[in-house]
């Protein structure tokens, strides 16, 4: 894996010359975050080594590099999920990737379904935990030292600081926010009854098929995160109603000028 991780990020060097700072992955309908950067290069997952593609429909498959606040970012514009058929290190294999195009910070954003009866559709939650509801974990198997230790620890899975700068961002605009825990699950069905019932009992306030992963890997490597969730549709009794996936995009794009000014802030004030 390292030598594939090496060979990757060379490859990058070597058609970008960039050196990003911080590292940005976009979810379903979220991409609109890319218009605020100032682009550099546009790299298509194909034409990556190692890389896999992007399959699902809102994901539009795109390494770009470029400033953001002022920042040099690398934004993945799209994601890869383990409902894909993808393993978990392919997963999150553009994060550690990232870690060595040299990316202090990431930041995440997905489209999650609340299970908080006191969450509304169209809300942002900012991620301040998770429950890995996943099946497997992305650490299992050999590790690497030079990524970061055997048994890492999660007691801040999402940074505090970034959290309360976030807030106070949101509380200017006048941006209303949740904070709460997020549950990731294997997807790609969405959640029975019974299950977002489950969900919320063993201590979340959404549900996804994302960005659990993708942390435990940075954190795995001492990147700090930052992670916020577009509330695309409710799993709470008398509230569920059946949801495509164009409902959950058409939501997350409307919300999404909030999260993107809120982003884009964030990365401007570290």
């Amino acid at each position: 894996m390292l030598e594939e991780i090496k060979k990757t990020t060379e490859y990058i060097q070597a058609k970008t010359n960039a050196k990003p700072k911080i590292g940005i992955i976009l979810g379903t309908g979220l991409g609109g975050l890319v218009k605020e950067i100032d682009v550099e290069h546009v790299l298509p997952y194909e034409s990556i080594p190692n890389f896999p593609v992007s399959t699902v429909e809102g994901h539009s498959g795109k390494l770009i590099f470029g400033k953001l606040g002022g920042k040099s970012v690398v934004a993945m514009q799209g994601r890869f999920h383990y409902y894909e058929g993808y393993d978990m290190k392919q997963c999150t294999f553009p994060v550690r990737v990232m870690k060595y195009l040299g990316i202090e910070k990431l930041f995440v954003s997905n489209a999650s379904g609340g299970v908080n009866p006191n969450f509304e559709i169209g809300d942002l939650m900012i991620l301040n935990d998770h429950v890995n509801l996943f099946p497997t974990n992305p650490l299992i198997g050999k590790n690497y030292p030079e990524l970061g230790p055997r048994f890492p620890d999660m007691s801040e899975p999402y940074d505090h600081s970034m959290i309360a700068a976030a807030q106070a961002i949101a509380k200017k605009h006048a941006i209303k926010t949740q904070v709460g825990s997020y549950a990731g699950v294997s997807g790609p069905c969405l959640e029975t009854p019974a299950e977002y019932r489950y969900i919320r009992n063993i201590g979340a306030d959404a549900v996804g098929m994302s960005t659990v992963p993708e942390v435990i890997v940075a954190r795995h490597m001492a990147i700090p995160c930052f992670a916020i969730s577009i509330i695309t549709d409710m799993g709470v009794d008398g509230r569920i109603v059946k949801v495509t996936h164009e409902d959950v995009q058409r939501v997350a794009e409307v919300a999404e000028p909030k999260m993107t000014l809120l982003m884009k802030e964030l990365i401007q004030s570290l």
